[in-house]
């Protein structure tokens, strides 16, 4: 990794020592009850309250679970990493080394020793230690967890999923009571990745159509996702029988059996967003490594990324730029893992001259993903780390939530950016019982990366971007002509505020049901608490990027394929952050660790502000029936948003007689507007101007 070396001054590691000023203390401290013992508080999900109970865990399951010990001096720590950002503090820039975070932070080899006596004498066998002494894992039964932590492990109902929680926080007693931060394992909470496909097949549909062709070189991928416009007029039995509807409006550019439609290459891209800029001059991300985590593995990746590189002409990954990192041997490796291809093969897309670090955990476990982030900070795997996953921090325990942040403010310490997706689903609501946001994207110690819609000239330039939302309307379907269209929220931009109850500390989570205040780099905003995202690029799967992919079975067996979400803008965003590293460094500084900060001081021109969009020709419609014709106004057909927005008309390429209407910018409760929105946070990069402006950082 390309670090430049501290300016020489004797002590300089610790020269921050005179200078720490005290945080408050929040979450994640231990309630006492008794001498004996303490209760680990805020460590059970917020779920239990409301959930299902579908009965006890089975007692002889195995099952492992993690003690992260307490950091010494955590206020103190809290205090230099802020300081490590703060340009008029002599620590600015001077990024933390493991041996320096062991020396004065870490937990001592005796409180280890401490915790590793208390899993033995409760029959937990420890099957790890991790670096520099921060948790201990072990293993053992179901029945030995309870007894150990005092807790009943119940099965939950929430929403689609069966999940395994502790009905109660847990109960540490003896010496290792006052070592214990958190524990993790109890319940069976996941990442999951926001990774959305540009939809061939429609929901709900009566039959099955046919798939798609395959796109051949030949006939490629359009970068027109909007061409021009259209009427179609549907009956009922498609013979002229009423209801009849007749629809106008801009058409949208999708796979048909006749055509590829549209998808975003990296040539595209990179001239939109001025990428050949930085590449003539001489920045692409070369010396620099991003560290990507993806969990399970991929048999194919290696071979399927240089099938795209090839394609497009971008560098060859080999042993000397991509390596695979496992944290611990894998049992889901598998074939057709389309977020590891999408975020391998768009990173180097965006920064072809920058190393890949693909660090694989186990599963998306909680404990399998933040120890693979750890490795990441702690060994220095990468200069930026993106991660295309999300949990609901209303979901997650504030314990989880706390030792998430903890992990990328190590990370911002050794000057690292850990950049998380922000979600697809807007606002939450659709999936939980009230609006929330994503993490680890929440912490004010990483950088939360939003989406955008794309609408490209003819020759690549930007037409037009909206913050992304989409809704989805029925018009017909295979000779029903629905009367009144059916209408529905597909997927948008993760955002909002973190929530929280009561005040404490602004870096670390309050006593709250989660969450986080805002970080100094947010005191613009309105509200008390962390607001996401931060920043955003492209995440629509309507407007989407292709990736190529091997799928056992398929005729050919590499294939094409149209992706979104914020999975898609995350590697993105971290590969151009791992260029404005490259230019920090070469402009004599450092690398420059966390994004976020940054990102409310830059000079106009090195983001687009994404404010709300519209077109003279979206689609209004007519359903003529037996009692006369009704009117469908613009905004009708998209939902009735209260914002602008674009809309377009699909025709479904394999089911006769059937459309909808997709509308652009309309992001559940979320909006865009002037300056910072919780839809594209301060906006999309402008990536030449974008990246030169930290050559003097």
């Amino acid at each position: 990794m390309n670090r430049k070396k501290m300016k020489a001054n004797a002590g300089a590691s610790f020269r921050w020592l005179s200078a720490v000023i005290a945080v408050a203390v929040g979450c994640g401290v231990l309630r006492a009850n008794t001498v004996d013992g303490k209760l680990v508080a805020n460590n059970t999900p917020s779920y239990v309250a409301t959930a299902q109970n579908l009965g006890t865990e089975d007692p002889a399951k195995v099952i492992e679970v993690s003690i992260w010990l307490q950091l010494h001096n955590r206020s103190q720590f809290d205090a230099l990493t802020q300081s490590l950002y703060d340009r008029t503090s002599p620590n600015y820039h001077h990024w933390l080394k493991p041996n320096d975070m062991a020396a004065s932070f870490a937990p001592t080899a005796q409180e280890v020793k401490t915790v590793q006596e208390f899993f033995a004498a409760h029959n937990l066998k420890v099957v790890k230690t991790g670096p520099n002494n921060l948790y201990v894992r072990g293993r053992g039964t179901v029945g030995d967890v309870e007894k150990a932590f005092q807790i009943q492990l119940n099965n939950y109902q929430v929403g689609s999923k069966t999940i395994r929680a502790n009905a109660s926080d847990p109960y540490v007693e003896g010496a290792a009571s006052t070592l214990v931060r958190a524990v993790s394992g109890l319940d069976t909470g996941e990442f999951e990745h926001t990774l959305v496909a540009q939809p061939t097949n429609l929901a709900g549909a009566k039959t099955a159509g046919p798939k798609p062709a395959a796109i051949s070189d030949a006939d490629f991928y359009s970068s027109q996702c909007f061409t021009g416009t259209e009427t179609d007029t549907f009956s009922t039995n498609g013979d002229g029988e009423l209801p009849i509807g007749t629809y106008s409006g801009n058409k949208l550019n999708l796979q048909s059996q006749n055509s590829p439609g549209c998808a975003y290459t990296p040539p595209s891209i990179q001239t939109a967003y001025n990428l050949t800029g930085l590449y003539n001059e001489g920045y692409d991300g070369t010396g620099e490594t991003i560290a990507i985590v993806d969990w399970c593995g991929s048999f194919t990746i290696q071979d399927d990324a240089n099938k795209f590189s090839k394609k497009f002409g971008l560098p060859k990954l080999t042993s000397s730029n991509f390596a695979i990192t496992y944290t611990a041997p894998s049992a889901c490796i598998a074939y057709d893992q389309v977020e590891i291809n999408l975020d391998v093969e768009w990173a180097h897309a965006i920064a072809p001259g920058a190393s890949i670090n693909l660090v694989v955990p186990p599963s998306a476990d909680f404990q399998d993903v933040d120890e693979a982030e750890f490795d990441v900070a702690n060994y220095g795997l990468g200069n930026v780390l993106s991660g295309s996953y999300a949990s609901t921090e209303l979901y997650t325990a504030t314990t989880e939530l706390d030792t998430e942040s903890l992990i990328s403010e190590i990370g911002a310490a050794a000057g690292i950016s850990f950049n998380f997706a922000s979600g697809d689903y807007g606002d939450y609501q659709l999936q939980t019982i009230r609006t929330t946001i994503s993490a680890p994207a929440d912490s004010p110690w990483s950088t939360a990366v939003g989406g955008v819609t794309l609408a490209l000239n003819s020759d690549n330039s930007i037409a037009w971007q909206a913050g992304w939302g989409n809704n989805g309307t029925l018009l017909a379907e295979e000779g029903t002509v629905y009367d009144p269209p059916e209408i529905g929220f597909f997927g948008g931009s993760g955002g909002g505020a973190s929530e929280c109850v009561t005040k404490n500390s602004r870096f670390r989570p309050p006593i709250c049901t989660g969450g986080f205040l805002k970080p100094p780099f947010q005191q613009a905003l309105k509200g008390k608490y962390r607001q996401i995202p931060d920043v955003s690029w492209l995440a629509d799967p309507y407007t989407g990027a292709a990736i190529l992919i091997s799928i056992p079975g398929q005729i050919p067996e590499q294939v094409w394929q149209v992706v979104g979400g914020t999975s898609l803008a995350t590697p993105m965003f971290s590969a151009l952050w791992a260029i404005a590293n490259q230019e920090a460094v070469a402009g004599g500084g450092t690398e420059l660790g966390q994004a976020a900060p940054y990102l409310y001081s830059l000079p106009a021109g090195t983001v687009y502000d994404i404010v709300p969009v519209t077109s003279a020709t979206d689609v209004t419609g007519t359903i003529q029936t037996s009692k006369g014709t009704t009117k469908y106004t613009a905004k009708d057909l998209a939902g009735d948003p209260k914002v602008e927005f674009v809309s377009a008309i699909w025709d479904y390429f394999s089911l006769e007689d059937t459309a909808l209407v997709i509308s652009f910018g309309t992001d559940s409760s979320l909006k865009t507007g002037s300056g910072w929105d919780d839809v594209t946070g301060v906006g999309a990069p402008n990536a030449q101007a974008f990246a030169d402006f930290f050559h003097t950082q």
